[in-house]
């Protein structure tokens, strides 16, 4: 017999008159249906318990417990399992969790380091040489394996040409879903570059800048090669340093080592690096097979790895106790974030302007922006594939960057042939601080998922962020 909850909790039984504590336990391990029981209801009673809004995989239910000793386990699609994060013993129910109430007790969460920062748990430790391990074999692993295992049964890569309107290649961009595309020269007869989100999002402060050469006309007949002769000057103008963009396109071959490809995805800050052969020996009539990215490398690693994981001891830590991905001050403060994790971490009230985005995404040099109420819980997130949404219906014509707010601007967007970054429907990917590296790996490894928000239970208050760079960064040591 399942018993039912109210919107207050669940009241402990046989009680009355005691003081109750509330209590919100968590389930972050998915399922179908999850269910709480434990010896505050005597063992009989099932408690339903309701997945989080935007993350479907964390359960949780808020239950008013007397202060004492509490046992407690979940019922999981049909069979009991216990929250080894969490304290536990073996008892007449096998390993069950446990739970200690006092008096004094207030209002908390049965969610290891989800509290407040002074009330947060010493992370988990786990020494040098087992992170060294766990590196070597993953290493070892990529440098085994080559860029041809990335290549998908069937597909296809969209190229634009050089000499193709600005306009225009934009509009390719969001009817086709897709956030980048190589450049192909037909006087060189080779790839040349890539067109990516960020160029377009130039674009748009450029024409938003009334000291600017480049007319809303003259973007009907500016080509590509064109934008990325002046790209060089215009990113000089805005970080002052002259910054230039590299001239050649960062590319590999079918047959390098996963880690090669990795690392010049990092150390050359892109998204995406094309595959490309050619079956002459200098390199003329070449072909793109595939555009290699972090998140198809997670994947190989995630699959090669599935069911040894014991072998990496490191997957099993939580992202908070290993230090990884960029977190919000108090939280990198508290939990010893090195200098290097403390770098500012970009965030925008929903309220905020379409411009303030776009300029905190350039300056920032981040690819996403967690959107945030009042109270600092994640509402949304603007990434730099959003802005080909203003393609549509030459939207980007018709507006101020000031005057648009981001979510009008995320409004332009939602319609049935934008699906870039949308994974089951869903446009918030999140985790919680708790889960261990090899779950967010798996969530990284999907495709369109390019970094989580990490969010408290509950609240989804905003605590940090971590992407695919990060988890290389660290797997690799760089």
């Amino acid at each position: 017999m399942f018993g039912s909850s109210s919107e207050s909790g669940n009241e402990n039984s046989g009680n009355s008159g005691q003081r109750l504590v509330t209590m919100r336990f968590v389930w972050p391990y998915g399922g179908r249906r999850v269910y709480l029981s434990g010896s505050f209801t005597r063992w009989t009673e099932h408690i339903p318990m309701s997945p989080m809004e935007g993350c479907p995989t964390v359960f949780q239910v808020i239950c008013s417990l007397s202060p004492g000793y509490h046992q407690y386990k979940f019922y999981v699609d049909g069979e009991w399992q216990y929250d080894e994060h969490q304290p536990c013993v073996r008892g007449n129910y096998d390993v069950v969790n446990t739970v200690l109430i006092t008096r004094e007790s207030s209002s908390m969460d049965i969610d290891d380091g989800f509290n407040h920062p002074q009330e947060m748990v010493t992370p988990a430790s786990i020494s040098v040489a087992e992170i060294d391990v766990s590196r070597h074999r993953i290493s070892t692993f990529l440098s085994t394996h080559t860029a041809y295992e990335l290549l998908p049964e069937s597909g296809k890569v969209i190229a634009l040409d050089v000499n193709l309107p600005v306009k225009q290649a934009f509009h390719i961009l969001h009817e086709q879903g897709i956030p980048v595309a190589p450049l192909w020269d037909f006087c060189k007869g080779q790839f040349v570059g890539i067109l990516s989100a960020l160029d377009f999002i130039l674009i748009l402060r450029e024409l938003g800048n009334h000291g600017s050469n480049l007319t809303e006309e003259e973007l009907e007949t500016h080509t590509i090669s064109a934008w990325k002769e002046g790209k060089m000057h215009l990113s000089g103008q805005m970080d002052g340093n002259a910054r230039s963009y590299p001239r050649h396109l960062i590319h590999a071959g079918p047959y390098d080592c996963l880690k090669d490809v990795a690392l010049k995805i990092l150390q050359s800050k892109v998204a995406t690096v094309p595959i490309i052969h050619s079956s002459s020996q200098d390199g003329s009539f070449p072909q793109i097979l595939h555009l290699a990215t972090l998140s198809g490398i997670l994947k190989c690693i995630c699959r090669n790895f599935k069911h040894s994981s014991s072998s990496l001891p490191v997957l099993q830590q939580s992202i908070y106790s290993i230090r990884i991905g960029t977190w919000v001050q108090e939280i990198a403060e508290v939990n010893g974030q090195p200098s290097t994790m403390k770098r500012p971490f970009a965030m925008l009230n929903k309220n905020a302007s379409l411009g303030d985005a776009l300029l905190l995404l350039v300056q920032a040099e981040v690819s996403s922006i967690p959107i945030v109420d009042e109270n600092y819980s994640l509402v949304d997130i603007y990434s730099r594939s959003d802005i080909t949404a203003l393609a549509k219906d030459k939207a980007y014509a018709q507006i101020r960057l000031d005057q648009l707010t981001i979510l009008q601007a995320l409004q332009l967007g939602q319609d049935a042939n934008h699906t870039y970054g949308f994974l089951n429907g869903q446009r918030c990917h999140m985790c919680l601080r708790s889960d261990p590296l090899h779950k967010v790996m798996e969530q990284l490894a999907n495709p369109g998922v390019r970094r989580l928000v990490i969010v408290e239970a509950g609240s989804k208050r905003v605590e940090g962020i971590i992407s695919l760079s990060d988890v290389f960064r660290f797997l690799l040591g760089v």
